[in-house]
């Protein structure tokens, strides 16, 4: 649902425009999507691994909080006893008792902040490899839908403020709700009467707290979406700056990101405005009751009913509360937004992983495909994008899918790896529905190369080693490199081997990486291979290269392959012309030729276009 937007801060406009600001604000929230307390039992159960630092720091704030009233106790024998009675005694040990009282809290507060420090970053550590365990865990559909810039945002920064909940804040929570125990305690042990007005402020604060809580959560919901919009915008604009140079869009990126930026500022207005009216709200409650008891003070020590010291002493004591009231009332905003960030975490560990019902082990496959009416429809489409596919793959055969684009080819290879799953019909490997076989048996069976080259920012020799550096030497990574052409270029790199290729390969050129990838490819050496434009990258010079190490790598292994530049597939066993999602005709090149149908047109138009290039 789209947020409530709000035209207007509250700064430099009219009465009124405050005010509906203000009653926007504390107007009832919509029903938060996920549980409290189930959110932070959660966390808390991430917590428990460390819980003897957790004890510690606990520990330390009950100490901490026991000291607290100690304070005002001292008042009362300093002012009876030193100012009023002339007690040479208690002007001796009052001193040293205030010097070793802030000795230990000084030390008891290192040890706890120190403490739930380490929890809170073994916290977060702990959630974002969860996260991350989950995130590669999951099927391709999820992310044809997830965008990368809000993935991003939850894993690098809204699990940040999840510790806010889990452990800073809970410190506060714990230290200053014993804090003010232990002074009411005192309170009404030096003057139950005076005592009773204090606690007329405990309903209608709780009243204020519960409100703002809601609005708080909702709004700190809404700001870690939108910096996930921010960190969109931004990844885009980055990942495309050159076509967005070239085509002029640096006013539409503006644009953009402005409005990213502007509604972020919009909903910390309206966290402000909640976190910053909840002080004043409980300071003016505070107000009141402390009129009443000076008032009801005055009269007892009319009635000599209560001694300097000790009116000194009570005062002292409901003063000291205000600070902690104060710290608990600004931590609710830092445990509504962890809270809404913990949505945002559980959602991400709640996400089934992708689907893995195989049992068997297959080993080395002998490379056998066969596809039985096989149909597939995207969730975002109404059409097939495959429908009623019937095809048998030979061990060993080099088949060759053509047809126009969108006719559904990339789609049938991206079931073989089980990127995606049939809506329809079975594919067997060597007589094994691929659902019966493990992922991870399958998959160590299959070698891809996509038209959408992926490099990790890492060396070139780990590139091509990738997922075998364990495996493969020094050696076997050279000969992958030279059967793929790259030895050459990748020798002239100013650290060989060694040289970094950068975010995505961004230092090499597109035949470059085009080359890395086959050799990775060919590494592998897996009996199934998936050339999903391999060569569409390279010059003539280096596809008549690498087309014949293609060649040599192809033999005894089950290879598709495809390709729209169709001279790179005539020596293939057997083409398969797809057209909208159907197979409608297959054979070998000459026999397609002859055949004169949407091949044969496909051939000859681009015959034309390269006569016409030349």
């Amino acid at each position: 649902m789209a947020p409530k937007r709000v035209g207007h801060t509250i700064i430099g406009v009219n009465f009124r425009r405050q005010w509906l600001v203000l009653a926007d604000f504390f107007s009832l929230p919509k029903r938060c999507n996920l549980d409290s307390k189930n959110l932070y039992l959660r966390l808390l159960a991430y917590v428990r691994p460390h819980w003897r630092m957790f004890a510690l720091s606990i520990a330390t704030m009950v100490i901490m909080a026991a000291t607290e009233p100690v304070l005002p106790a001292l008042m009362k024998p300093m002012l009876d006893g030193s100012f009023v009675s002339r007690d040479l005694d208690a002007i001796r040990w009052i001193p040293l008792a205030l010097i070793a009282l802030f000795l230990v809290r000084g030390v008891v507060m290192f040890i706890s902040n120190y403490a739930m420090a380490d929890v809170g970053t073994r916290l977060v550590m702990d959630l974002r490899r969860d996260m991350f365990d989950r995130l590669v865990m999951q099927p391709t559909r999820y992310f044809d839908d997830a965008t990368t810039g809000h993935l991003v945002s939850t894993l690098a920064f809204n699990v940040t403020q999840v510790t806010q909940s889990a452990t800073v804040a809970l410190t506060s929570v714990v230290r200053d709700s014993l804090t003010i125990l232990g002074l009411v305690g005192w309170m009404f042990y030096i003057n139950w009467r005076l005592a009773l007005i204090t606690l007329v402020l405990v309903p209608a604060a709780g009243w204020v707290f519960s409100v703002i809580s809601r609005r708080l959560r909702k709004t700190s919901r809404l700001m870690q979406q939108n910096l996930g919009d921010i960190t969109h915008v931004l990844e885009e604009s980055i990942a495309g700056h050159k076509v967005i140079k070239v085509f002029d869009g640096q006013d539409y990126e503006r644009g953009r990101f402005f409005e990213a930026i502007n509604q972020a500022r919009k909903f910390a207005m309206k966290s402000a405005v909640a976190a910053y009216a909840h002080s004043p709200i409980l300071q003016m409650m505070a107000a009141f009751a402390l009129a009443a008891i000076v008032y009801a003070a005055t009269m007892q020590a009319a009635a000599d009913q209560t001694t300097v010291g000790g009116f000194v002493s009570f005062i002292t004591a409901m003063l000291l509360i205000a600070a902690p009231m104060k710290r608990l009332s600004s931590v609710n905003e830092a445990i509504q937004r962890g809270l809404a960030a913990a949505e945002d975490v559980f959602r991400l560990l709640d996400q089934a992983g992708e689907p893995d019902t195989g049992r068997q082990e297959i080993g080395r496959a002998r490379g056998e495909l066969r596809f039985e009416d096989i149909a597939l429809t995207y969730d975002s489409k109404s059409s097939p994008a495959l429908d009623g596919i019937d095809l048998v793959v030979e061990p060993g055969e080099t088949v060759a899918l053509v047809g126009p684009s969108g006719s559904g080819k990339t789609t049938l290879v991206n079931l073989i790896p089980r990127f995606y799953c049939p809506s329809r019909g079975r594919i067997l490997l060597d007589g094994v529905d691929l659902r019966e076989i493990k992922l991870a048996s399958l998959r160590a069976n299959i070698a891809l190369v996509s038209q959408e080259v992926i490099l990790f920012n890492d060396s070139v020799a780990a590139n091509i080693a990738y997922g075998r550096q364990d495996k493969a030497s020094m050696a076997d990574i050279r000969r992958a490199a030279e059967a793929a052409h790259a030895l050459g270029f990748i020798e002239e790199l100013p650290q060989g081997f060694a040289t970094l290729v950068g975010e995505r390969g961004v230092k090499l050129s597109g035949g470059q990486r085009q080359r890395i990838a086959i050799a990775r490819a060919l590494l592998k050496d897996a009996p199934i291979l998936i050339l999903d434009e391999a060569t569409s990258a390279l010059d003539t010079e280096s596809e008549r290269h690498v087309q014949a190490a293609l060649e040599n790598l192809m033999q005894g292994r089950t290879t598709l392959v495809i390709a729209h530049r169709l001279s790179t597939v005539e020596r293939a066993d057997r083409i398969v012309v797809l057209d909208r999602g159907r197979i409608a005709e297959q054979g070998s090149h000459a026999e397609l030729i002859a055949r004169g149908g949407i091949y044969s047109r496909l051939y000859a138009l681009q015959f034309q276009d390269d006569a016409a290039a030349d």
